[in-house]
């Protein structure tokens, strides 16, 4: 083979690669848009029972058609807390399942009926650019990635056969099994995806070429993508929290191991795929991606049972470093969901609820630095409504994010979120006015009675149970708690009316000071107007 002739054969191969990767990805980040809501109810069926975790890791990976992308949302989970370890364990071994489909896929191109498929590439096409429905376009888009897949594996196979007599004399030189295994490895961590390079062996396959002798070999190149395909995970978690890293570990161990496994068995029965594979199918490529499966699946059944030994040993490795109890860096925002917006917005809502926990802690503070006229406790306050202003500021840079790359459906809910954002430092600021009030109270060496302390305390009794039934409504996105949320807010206005008329009453009989009045007539509308944004919030669950 000639230079030239080389050249041409690299430009042909890589462009039919990059083909491939271009429609698996469409598919991926389409099909992943459209199945944000089956993927949020799948991971919600999530529970302590191994097979249904191994089912809802498979399902979302065959759903998506990535398990880079399903481990990489599995790790997002565990490093907010909404997965534990023994269950993204369970996840991570189905996804290894899931991920088989793309091969079964390519596996097809062995078939003459395919090259019709490459149609779709057209219509899918056509079909994103005249359509105006959101869906319709996302639809034309999975399409036109369904037709491009098999358009790069054509074009792979076809650069492979002109070349066939050349590259099959390189390929069957190279028969050391340690080599072949890493460079599955190598060339799965370059392009980060198990898929491609699976597909890339299939497309050989097609071709008419093989592998070293025609034996085991292409198989050993099959179990080192499997350890190439962690990279992906390991990437994504490297910079998150102790759980997340250990997520990381499991998948790369699973991997490992079960490679490892199957490379000795492969290395002790030299007929291997003589006696199994090729004697079951009769197509090369359907082999290829038939062992694929079998290897997965079968990894699974052996190490399912061991995935308590999996945690125990990724806790071992990498230890806690973060206080107990916390999400990683102490926030449930996570960059990996935001290409999914419902599982983002998921997100965001217990986002939204902890910096409200912190601005209801700022207010309870500054409400004991007036009730106990003590200024300690401004500084306190301070500190937690400028932690709250942090939370906020990251917030809203999430959501610019997400809003970005969101689709029309998805707008409300994220316009819904930028409005409770809004309410929350309202009663972030509320609790500010509650330390310049206590400061007043102390300077100015004003006293209110106990009576008025009371109905206070009553007041804000109501609020407190107004805000956990707002908390309530907002995480379980529970619309029938709106009737009881409105009429304690109905009663927080009547004890604002209530207060002040009674103060006005106090007043006209000389048994309050006219001092009071500023501190004390501001201060109950500040807490009807926190009753007010709290019922705000609770309103965005309709």
């Amino acid at each position: 083979m000639t230079i030239a002739q080389l050249s041409l054969f690299l430009v042909r191969l890589l462009a039919g690669t990059g083909v491939f990767l271009v429609g698996v990805h469409l598919l991926t980040a389409n099909i992943e848009q459209l199945a944000t809501g089956r993927i949020k109810e799948l991971f919600g069926r999530t529970a302590d029972r191994r097979l249904v975790n191994v089912g809802v890791g498979a399902a979302a990976t065959a759903l998506i058609q990535s398990s880079g992308v399903t481990t990489v949302l599995i790790v997002g989970f565990v490093n907010v807390g909404v997965v534990n370890l023994h269950q993204a364990a369970a996840m991570i071994m189905g996804a290894n399942i899931g991920t088989t489909v793309t091969a079964q896929i390519a596996a097809l191109s062995a078939f003459p009926v395919t090259t019709y498929v490459q149609i779709l590439t057209f219509v899918g096409i056509l079909m994103a650019m005249a359509c105006k429905r959101d869906g319709l376009k996302r639809t034309g888009m999975i399409l036109g990635g369904l037709g491009l897949i098999f358009v790069g594996l054509s074009l792979m196979s076809s650069a492979m056969e002109e070349s066939r007599d050349a590259v099959q004399f390189l390929f069957q030189s190279v028969t050391n099994p340690l080599l072949l295994l890493l460079v599955g490895v190598l060339l799965t961590a370059l392009v980060q995806s198990s898929s491609a390079t699976t597909s890339v062996i299939i497309a050989m396959s097609v071709a008419g070429l093989t592998i070293g002798s025609g034996g085991n070999e292409v198989l050993y190149i099959i179990l080192g993508t499997n350890i190439g395909s962690c990279v992906t995970a390991l990437m994504s978690s490297a910079t998150a929290g102790a759980n997340a890293r250990r997520a990381g570990l499991i998948h790369l161990l699973f991997n490992t191991l079960g490679s490892a496994l199957f490379f000795v068995l492969l290395l002790l029965w030299p007929g291997f795929m003589d006696v199994t594979f090729r004697r079951w199918f009769p197509a090369p490529a359907t082999q290829i991606a038939m062992f694929h499966t079998f290897f997965n699946v079968v990894c699974t059944l052996l190490f399912l049972p061991l995935s308590d030994w999996f945690v125990r040993v990724s806790q071992a490795l990498i230890r806690e470093k973060e206080a107990p109890g916390t999400a990683a860096g102490d926030t449930f925002l996570d960059e990996r969901m935001l290409s999914s917006a419902s599982l983002a917005i998921d997100l965001l809502d217990k986002e939204l609820v902890r910096l409200s926990d912190t601005a209801m802690d700022a207010f309870r503070t500054g409400y004991r630095a007036f009730a106990q006229k003590d200024v300690g406790l401004i500084d306190p306050t301070l500190r937690l409504i400028e932690e709250a202003n942090e939370v906020e500021q990251e917030m809203v840079s999430y959501l610019i994010r997400l809003s970005a790359q969101s689709k029309l459906a998805d707008e409300r809910p994220i316009s819904n979120l930028h409005s409770s954002l809004g309410d929350v430092m309202r009663i972030a600021e509320i609790a500010d006015n509650f330390t310049k009030y206590a400061r007043r109270t102390v300077e100015e060496g004003l006293d209110f009675s106990e009576t008025v302390m009371e109905e206070l305390g009553e007041m804000t009794g109501r609020l407190e149970e107004l805000y956990a039934l707002t908390r309530q409504a907002v995480l379980e996105k529970n619309p029938g708690l709106l009737p009881q949320i409105n009429r304690v807010e109905e009663d927080v206005d009547a004890m604002r009316r209530r207060l002040i008329d009674r103060h006005i009453q106090r007043l006209n009989a000389g048994a309050c000071r006219p001092e009071s009045s500023g501190v004390f007539i501001n201060l109950v509308s500040n807490l009807e107007r926190l009753g007010d944004h709290l019922t705000y919030i609770a309103c965005t669950v309709e």
